[in-house]
């Protein structure tokens, strides 16, 4: 399981134009679900985005998490962050899970977010997305279980 957790002033999801899923202040979270990946992998990835201290605070140090800002965490599926490019010019795809299962993964992320407290709102899995952002700082952190 990857997730590329950016941390955003605003971002938002669209679908065939129309708004999917959107947030202020929180977390981006593009989320690759492998091959093998089960519900204890979610479970872990899903605490650690909670706690996750990239916030700052007066200080301007990284020492708040979403919890502690009371943020928001936007989840878009997104299989091609398992890609695998070490053969030839096309990537290749097979470490990522079955759609199936990936989805049922993806949700299993969602609701232990909000079972932590944090809100959640998504794409729409298997979907052609637009994703809009508004990176703050940038700050980008790639977690992998």
């Amino acid at each position: 399981m990857r997730a590329v957790c950016q941390r955003v002033a605003k971002a938002c999801v669209r679908v065939d134009g129309a708004v999917a899923g959107e947030i202020e202040t929180g977390l981006l979270v593009l989320l690759g679900i492998a091959r093998g990946d089960g519900e204890d992998a979610a479970a872990r990835l899903a605490e650690k985005v909670a706690r996750l201290r990239i916030f700052p605070d007066e200080g301007g140090k990284f020492d708040r998490s979403l919890l502690d800002i009371g943020g928001r965490a936007l989840v878009v599926s997104q299989f091609t962050l398992l890609a695998d490019t070490a053969k030839g010019n096309r990537p290749s795809f097979a470490a990522a899970a079955p759609a199936e299962e990936a989805k049922r993964l993806v949700g299993v992320v969602c609701a232990r977010l909000e079972t932590h407290g944090v809100p959640v709102s998504t794409g729409v899995f298997g979907a052609k997305m637009a994703v809009e952002l508004v990176n703050d700082g940038p700050v980008t952190i790639v977690l992998d279980t």
